[in-house]
């Protein structure tokens, strides 16, 4: 059974390729058919008749490239050999095929001028080789009937083609346009959300100063006062708290997984994150110097990200041990974390990193004030995070 997906995708792919195939069938057929004649009258082929198809096939193996030289050549030469008299029909199919041709790869108009041009051609070097000269012979309207057919399919192909191009980008278009359209609402919601929250939590925020000035004012002197303040605090705090929630309930997703429950995690726990890399083969060393106080949450949690992120790229890129150095100094947090360049690999790679991990870790540094560098060192590769660390008193 005839493949019609396998032909369409050779003659995408391989456009060259079938039109030799097709030139190569064509001469073959060209000067096959007088030797398969078994009739006694048969035509036989002299050596200028076969050179003559060799010459018009080997044009149609190139109407692709040149689609009007090939139809002028193919169109004067066939035009010549009726009017003589040689062989005409595999020639008129060779003229055929450059008809269409031109006509799938033009405009209407240089397909209508090219048909007519052609038929008018033919026509006149079959009058030229007749007796009676007359324009009504059936030969003639037989010639001009195939060049005017070979112009109406290729028109109809090319305007299908510009058809399905033309749906194709308005299908595109409208789906960037829906994209664009999806992308523009969210920013508008997002921005009304913004701006919403905005107004109610700085009302709240500012009643919640105001109120809590009063009482501090009035401790000593009016008691129930500042406790009718501190009330007032009470409820502006909690309607702060519940509006804030309704607005991340309404940013969560329907299908995101339930909040988790464990608490932030912070330096805390340093060494359970150690250990659960120990457990997938990276042996990982920490070292601490300073003296160790209580951190602001922010920058706790950013140092317990810059550590994670740091040993699960030296995991994830096949590295087999890693080092920790937290130091504690009165006003600042270092973090250095280095790892040996995993086994067939350089020891230095000329460009630092670049990935998401990297960057993700040096806005998290950057949004409390810290600074971060990574690249390549000899032997491996460093992470040196420095956080502003100011002693958060305890109670």
């Amino acid at each position: 059974m005839w493949d019609m997906g396998w032909w369409r995708r050779t003659a995408r792919f391989h456009p060259y390729a079938l039109d030799a195939a097709a030139a190569v069938g064509l001469f073959a057929i060209s000067i096959g058919e007088p030797l398969v004649d078994p009739s006694p009258t048969r035509i036989e082929l002299s050596a200028g008749e076969i050179a003559f198809s060799a010459m018009v096939c080997t044009a149609v193996a190139l109407r692709r490239r040149w689609p009007l030289p090939v139809l002028a050549f193919c169109s004067a030469a066939t035009a010549a050999s009726i009017a003589f008299g040689a062989a005409r029909n595999l020639s008129t199919f060779a003229v055929v095929i450059a008809v269409y041709t031109v006509a799938a790869t033009t405009n209407r108009a240089t397909a209508v001028i090219a048909g007519t041009f052609t038929a008018l051609l033919l026509v006149a070097g079959a009058i030229y080789s007749s007796s009676n000269g007359s324009w009504l012979d059936s030969e003639k309207i037989v010639l001009a009937l195939w060049s005017g057919l070979a112009t109406a399919v290729g028109d109809a192909v090319r305007n299908h083609r510009d058809y399905i191009i033309a749906v194709e980008e308005r299908a595109t278009r409208a789906e960037q346009s829906r994209e664009e359209e999806a992308r523009r609402r969210v920013a508008e919601d997002r921005l009304r959300i913004a701006r919403d929250l905005h107004d109610v939590m700085a009302h709240n925020i500012a009643l919640i100063n105001v109120q809590a000035g009063v009482a501090g004012h009035v401790l000593r002197t009016n008691p129930e006062a500042a406790e009718q303040a501190l009330g007032h605090v009470r409820q502006a705090g909690r309607a702060a708290l519940d509006e804030l929630g309704t607005v991340l309930g309404v940013l969560r997703q329907s299908d995101d997984t339930a909040a988790p429950t464990e608490p932030t995690p912070t330096l805390n726990r340093l060494q359970e994150l150690v250990d659960s890399f120990h457990r997938t083969g990276l042996a990982v060393k920490w070292r601490l110097s300073g003296q160790p106080y209580p951190l602001a949450p922010a920058v706790d949690l950013a140092a317990y990200r810059v550590v994670q992120e740091s040993l699960t790229n030296v995991h994830k890129h096949g590295g087999e041990s890693a080092q920790v150095r937290l130091g504690y100094q009165p006003d600042e947090l270092t973090i250095v974390i280095e790892n040996d360049a995993p086994p067939g690999e350089p020891a230095a790679n000329p460009v630092a990193g670049t990935g998401h991990g990297l960057l993700g870790m040096r806005e998290r540094v950057t949004a409390v004030g810290g600074t971060m560098h990574a690249g390549p060192v000899p032997g491996g590769f460093r992470v040196r995070a420095v956080l502003p660390a100011r002693q958060e008193k305890t109670p």
